[in-house]
């Protein structure tokens, strides 16, 4: 139940940003997806699914500091406030470091360290890809990116390549 509170708690945090709550709903959707056909334990999977839905927390907040969504500015942004925001949560210390890590380093995929963190970086990514309506050609040159089975596939499924 918890990662649904933390959702309507992110719909209402997001002010009616619809592009926010649908690119959040989005990514959550396809981490969940791709973290449960890789068969990831309860917690893990938790873990994705919360990281998932706070992991663009900051572009609010960098629109108006520094007009501007840059990967940097949500990383540095994003871990403050993930923290900030699940602070009063049933969640454990150690379940917010590790959502506010993923958050803070989610354009980074040199810092991936974990299934939870890789299935965020292929679930954004394919989010932005639809959203964006990037090219064949980029995709394609981005897919050494996934590492799932079930990334690859959905890649593959959606975009043809």
């Amino acid at each position: 139940m918890r990662v649904e509170e933390i959702k309507e708690k992110m719909i209402a945090y997001s002010d009616r940003n619809m592009h926010d709550i649908d690119h959040f709903l989005r990514v959550h959707s396809f981490s969940h997806l791709i973290g449960t056909l890789e068969k990831l334990d309860g917690k893990t999977l938790e873990i994705l699914e919360i990281s998932a839905l706070v992991h663009d927390i900051a572009c609010p907040l960098c629109r108006v500091k520094y007009g501007s969504t840059l990967p940097s500015y949500q990383e540095k942004e994003g871990e403050i406030l993930s923290r900030e925001f699940l602070n009063n949560t049933p969640l454990s210390e150690n379940d917010i470091e590790r959502i506010a890590y993923i958050t803070g380093h989610h354009h980074s995929p040199e810092f991936s360290d974990g299934p939870d963190f890789q299935i965020l970086l292929e679930a954004d990514y394919i989010a932005n890809a639809i959203e964006n309506s990037w090219e064949k050609e980029k995709i394609r040159s981005d897919s050494s990116l996934f590492r799932t089975e079930t990334g690859k596939r959905i890649l593959k499924e959606l975009f043809e390549i």
